[in-house]
């Protein structure tokens, strides 16, 4: 088996730069207490100011104040690294969190899907830097090898055995993930690499250093199998992102909006599913969250649809108060069918699909204003059909032929003689719920070339009652 590691290692700050308008203006993470508050990690334009993780806020700011700060949440970390194994997932069934800030997953066996290594590294790496995340990127046998040739590597590609003993000797000894303390005996004793701790008898190393070393080297060569523990994605998905200001303009709100059903979709993805309904969370300063729900009729998780819903469903709201944060959640997650489409589309370039015509529709008009017309079993032209509903559809009789257009009310059929091209068929129905009906429809032609459907009441005489026009 081949696997790929992931390092990430700026995860906490780019989680907080993605979310952010202007990534590029000087910010800092911040961590410690009110008393003395430190600088946990910056992004490269804060440090061209001349800050530098460590430092205190007061020296930080005696440099400049031309800098904007968050705080840093650890919990974050792994609420991301969460997030990208639900990503990576959709790349491979063997995804693991064994190590902190790093994805490990096997990839060999998504070869015949997603293409050489070479080929899938690029589509790894287009598709991280979409979401916003700096990265490095190892492939190896193993993956505690992996982990570790991503200390000191980027694009590495060791296929073989032979090869990656080579690589992992150059290393230093220590970034090769020893004990620290058993890092510290091998500097003293002169051993600066792994390819002379290699070159010791066994049996010395055994003695003089605790048997986890031993088992620390083994597994790095591929000599002692690792077990990890892989990664299964949540039937949930809760994205949240802060905001730096108060915002009073649901236009204002589209930036992050973007960010979270970007991130929904890229969730959506690595589980094979789409979503059907989901819920925005208006986070306020003071009072209770506002709700915005977007319901969809069919699942789907193409970005770009679920945001023009998702906004239109925005723009519909009157904001309360200032907005703090926005949250997305969605528990319905069912299986994705994709759409059957011809081989050669001819549909125009412009035209939308109906599926995501008919959901931008009911975003900006209502659920209620846009609804599927169903068939019923039931022999009467104005009982035959209903709007949707939860009564299960029908199909039409096979052969029977029916108007396209139905009048609301019958009319008289002001025209003497019109020419009978079909009938008569008889319609005796509705006893059971007070509303029968004994009628004789025809097929007809009026003077003007109009083909109509009528009818005359069984036993009587007088016009014929229009019920609807052929097209």
């Amino acid at each position: 088996m081949l696997w790929a590691c992931i390092l990430l290692p700026q995860l906490a700050l780019d989680a907080v730069l993605r979310g952010h308008p202007d990534p590029d203006a000087p910010l800092a993470l911040m961590s410690g207490g009110a008393q003395r508050r430190v600088l946990q990690t910056v992004n490269p334009a804060a440090r061209a100011l001349g800050l530098r993780p460590g430092q205190t806020l007061t020296a930080a700011q005696t440099l400049t104040r031309s800098f904007s700060m968050v705080d840093h949440d650890p919990a974050d970390i792994q609420r991301w690294q969460n997030f990208l194994a639900a990503w990576a997932y959709r790349f491979s069934s063997q995804v693991s969190l064994h190590y902190p800030r790093v994805l490990v997953l096997e990839v060999e066996s998504s070869f015949n899907l997603f293409g050489p290594w070479p080929v899938f590294e690029a589509r790894l790496r287009a598709e991280l830097k979409a979401l916003g995340f700096r990265h490095r990127i190892v492939l190896a046998p193993n993956p505690a090898a992996a982990r570790v040739l991503a200390n000191a590597h980027d694009g590495l590609a060791v296929m073989d055995s032979a090869h990656l003993r080579d690589c992992l000797a150059r290393l230093p000894i220590d970034r090769v993930g020893l004990p620290r303390e058993a890092a510290i005996a091998f500097n003293r004793m002169g051993l600066r690499t792994l390819r002379q701790v290699l070159e010791l008898p066994r049996d010395t190393l055994a003695r003089r250093f605790p048997a986890d070393v031993l088992r620390h080297i083994d597994t790095l060569l591929g000599a002692r199998p690792m077990a990890l523990e892989c990664y299964q994605p949540p039937d949930h998905i809760d994205l949240r992102i802060e905001l730096n200001f108060d915002v009073e303009s649901s236009q204002a709100l589209l930036f992050p909006l973007r960010r979270l059903v970007g991130d929904l979709a890229a969730f959506l993805a690595g589980r094979d599913s789409g979503v059907q309904r989901f819920t925005l969370h208006l986070e306020h300063a003071e009072g209770a969250d506002t709700e915005v729900p977007v319901g969809l009729l069919s699942a789907e998780r193409d970005a770009g649809m679920l945001f023009e819903l998702a906004r239109g469903r925005l723009e519909q709201v009157q904001l309360r108060a200032a907005t703090r944060a926005v949250r997305l959640w969605a528990k319905d997650l069912p299986a994705f069918v994709p759409q059957h489409r011809e081989l050669f589309d001819e549909r125009p370039q412009q035209a939308l699909p109906w599926e995501q015509l008919r959901e931008r529709l009911r975003a900006r008009l209502g659920d209620h204003a846009v609804q599927p017309l169903l068939a019923r079993a039931d022999h009467r032209p104005e009982c035959a059909w209903q709007l949707g509903g939860d009564v299960p559809p029908t199909s039409p009789a096979a052969g029977v032929l029916r108007p396209g257009w139905l009048l609301r009310q019958p009319q008289a059929l002001h025209e003497a003689m019109p020419h009978m091209l079909a009938g008569p068929e008889r319609v005796e129905s509705g006893w059971w719920d007070g509303a029968d009906v004994r009628r004789d429809y025809y097929l007809v032609e009026t003077r003007s070339g109009q083909r109509a459907w009528v009818y005359r009441q069984v036993g009587e005489g007088g016009p014929l009652w229009l019920q609807g026009w052929f097209a």
